[in-house]
């Protein structure tokens, strides 16, 4: 008998929300345009899909449930999100997972600058605590936007839980879900999200994550700044992504 394949759930990534820099600006696809947003949850929503963020997404994830869901997922903690995501998905009864760097709230996205990447604001604390007053989840991306294989074990874990720490103690509320800074990690680093208790952990890999797999190396799907509409639904309702797996 032919084993029965398991079933795949995407997870989405975004950056920022916001009109692109002019043409020939670095990383110009990172940005998708509020409206290109609006009309991308809206096609969810008509499909009868329900974007949640990870801790939502988790039973599903496990195969405890099941159902038509799309998770949801923001890195870096851009002011944008804030202003331009949230009233889409308010609008929409979703709700997505942010990944904030908790040394550099309210500051820009230094990690950039020398690449040339315009400096834009991230959430400062007050601003991340709106985020989560309008029903959406707050996870880690390391205190400092840190590439862990440039880090020895001791900072590369403290990077993870001090992040950990003190988003908890600013929102008054566990954060239990990681990504890894510019998709770069190495086996002992997912031992350390382990270690540092979340639950989940994407990575910038592609591909739609399979139910009941592994859990601390998800892989997600990139929406851009050139995701058509047409392109947008092969991402999310086919197995287009799963062969963009490197």
């Amino acid at each position: 008998m032919p084993v029965a394949r398991k079933s795949s759930i995407p997870i989405l990534v975004y950056h920022q929300i916001s009109e692109a820099p002019p043409k020939g600006a670095p990383f110009r696809g990172l940005y998708v345009a509020p409206a290109a947003f609006a009309r991308q949850m809206a096609m969810l929503k008509l499909l009868g899909y329900q974007g949640v963020s990870m801790s939502e997404l988790l039973p599903y994830l496990r195969g405890e449930k099941t159902g038509k869901v799309v998770g949801i997922t923001f890195d870096d903690g851009y002011l944008n999100n804030l202003t331009h995501a949230l009233p889409v998905l308010q609008r929409q009864g979703f709700s997505a997972t942010c990944y904030a760097v908790s040394n550099l709230l309210g500051q820009t996205n230094s990690w950039d600058r020398d690449i040339g990447i315009a400096q834009v604001p991230l959430m400062n604390a007050g601003q991340l605590r709106q985020w989560v007053a309008g029903g959406q989840e707050v996870g880690s991306h390391t205190q400092n936007h840190a590439r862990l294989l440039q880090c020895d074990a001791p900072t590369a874990l403290a990077e993870m839980t001090q992040d950990k720490a003190a988003l908890e103690a600013l929102l008054g509320a566990p954060v239990q879900h990681f990504c890894y800074p510019y998709g770069e990690y190495a086996p002992e680093h997912v031992a350390m999200a382990q270690q540092a208790g979340f639950q989940t952990v994407t990575t910038t890999r592609r591909g739609r994550s399979v139910v009941q797999g592994g859990l601390m190396e998800l892989p997600r799907v990139p929406v851009v700044r050139s995701t058509s509409l047409p392109v947008f639904w092969l991402k999310v309702a086919t197995a287009y992504e799963d062969r963009k797996r490197a």
